[in-house]
């Protein structure tokens, strides 16, 4: 092979393009990790990574681990960009008398000026009900707990974190599922603020609106602060909406550091509830100033296996809480396009959106495993990866957390099944633009 001859294949596969004219992008996915469990390492990755000041990735696993024989309580890992797993951390270390560290991580960790990475358990701890913890670790892998939730009466404090995001003024702001307000069985959770040293503050507990409906929701999912300096985040259940179950169907809320509350979209407001319910995952601003998010459920279809809720939505709210749906699942045959996303997304820097189904698409070794798409702010989608597609489904299965996006342009993310060993997966997926004429690059 001449010289000539490899330097148009470096251009192909790096994007030298000399000329406009550009045919149809090619993507890759590449299988980074295949988890293995309990003992040896993590399983069952269900949060997106997080990039460290080192260039490595951290994560969470919900399973695995060194205790809590058979499946594990759940690991802190390290990743190089190569695929290099170095397990930092395994939970319940005082297992089977106690687990005070917490188990089963969730969330994307956060790293702070110190360095330090911190995050959630959404259970264990010394408080009622192994309620959960907050946590930080140290990039070598000393943890240290800061909090446990339930270790006021009546849990008012909360229970069962469900995300924690680091706001601008150095403190962490997250979200519990229960606990709180007294309205709820289990309480309907809560919003709180804590700081690095571990002094809690409960800025806002859910359903304290009003007993039994619960305009302002409850079950909620995680925050993202805005430009404007406030928190946006979302809940499964509650709102306005009463088109779905009797639990209520979501809604998107704002809340300011100082614990001001605002109810700005109740979900399934309209018959079948087109509009989408259950919104999943933190809400994503992008560069118009829009919210961006998705809903597992509802949506303008409901076939197939999603028949009974519906399929999913993609959807966008402006900051005065007018909500445009974007995409319904399950919009081609069988689901092609994938169906229940169950994570945010990510925007790339030509503009689009990206993100991953936790079900549908098309596989030749089992029913629809999940997908990687693109999606345009108007609202075109493209599935460009279809999971299980290889045989024994080593690439994957179920993407259940979101995609970051990394320096250089490339996603990774993670599938909670498949792999080697069916414990999940870390990927990294490239999109290579294939280009008709290429300059020689020497």
């Amino acid at each position: 092979m001449n010289k000539a001859t490899l330097l148009k294949i470096a251009c192909i596969h790096f994007a030298f393009c000399a000329a406009t004219a550009i045919a149809a992008p090619a993507q890759v996915l590449t299988t980074l990790h295949s988890f293995t469990g309990y003992p040896r390492e993590g399983a069952g990755p269900d949060s997106a990574l997080a990039r460290g000041s080192d260039g490595n990735f951290y994560g969470t696993t919900g399973g695995g681990g060194d205790n809590c024989a058979p499946v594990g309580c759940g690991t802190i890992f390290k990743m190089t960009p190569g695929g290099t797993e170095t397990t930092l951390y395994s939970f319940c270390a005082g297992y089977p008398e106690s687990c005070t560290d917490g188990h089963d991580p969730y969330g994307t960790l956060a790293q702070a000026a110190d360095g330090d990475f911190y995050g959630i358990t959404s259970s264990g701890g010394t408080g009622a009900d192994n309620a959960g913890t907050v946590f930080k670790i140290t990039p070598s892998g000393t943890l240290t707990t800061l909090y446990s939730f339930c270790t006021q009466s009546n849990c008012t404090d909360g229970r069962y974190p469900s995300a924690m995001v680091q706001g601008r003024d150095g403190n962490f702001y997250g979200t519990t599922s229960s606990g709180g307000s007294s309205n709820c069985t289990d309480g309907c959770g809560t919003i709180f603020k804590i700081t690095p040293s571990g002094s809690l503050t409960t800025l806002y507990r859910f359903c304290s609106q009003s007993q039994g409906n619960c305009p302002d929701g409850y079950n909620a999912w995680g925050l993202m602060q805005a430009t404007d300096g406030n928190f946006y985040g979302a809940t499964g259940h509650g709102g306005a909406g009463n088109h779905c179950s009797d639990l209520g169907c979501g809604t998107i809320f704002k809340i300011n550091p100082s614990g001001a509350f605002t109810t700005l979209y109740s979900f399934c407001i309209q018959t079948g509830c087109p509009d989408g319910e259950s919104p999943n995952g933190e809400l994503l601003q992008a560069d118009d100033g829009n919210f961006y998010g998705t809903t597992a459920d509802g949506g303008a279809n409901d076939v197939g296996d999603c028949a009974e809720f519906g399929c999913g939505t993609v959807f966008k709210i402006t900051p005065s809480g007018t909500l445009t749906t974007l995409y319904s699942f399950c919009s081609e045959n069988n689901c092609a396009d994938g169906w229940t996303p169950t994570a945010g997304l990510v925007q790339a820097t030509d503009g689009n959106f990206y993100g991953t189904t936790y079900a549908g698409g098309i596989s030749a070794y089992c029913n629809g495993c999940g997908t990687l798409f693109k999606i345009t702010p108007s609202g075109t989608l493209t599935t460009l990866y279809n999971f299980c597609s290889r045989s024994g489904c080593t690439d994957g299965q179920q993407p259940d957390a979101g995609l970051l996006l990394a320096p250089g342009g490339n996603f990774y993310g993670s599938t909670i099944d498949g792999g080697t060993s069916n414990d999940g997966t870390v990927f990294r997926f490239t999109v290579l633009r294939e280009c008709s004429v290429c300059a020689n690059v020497e």
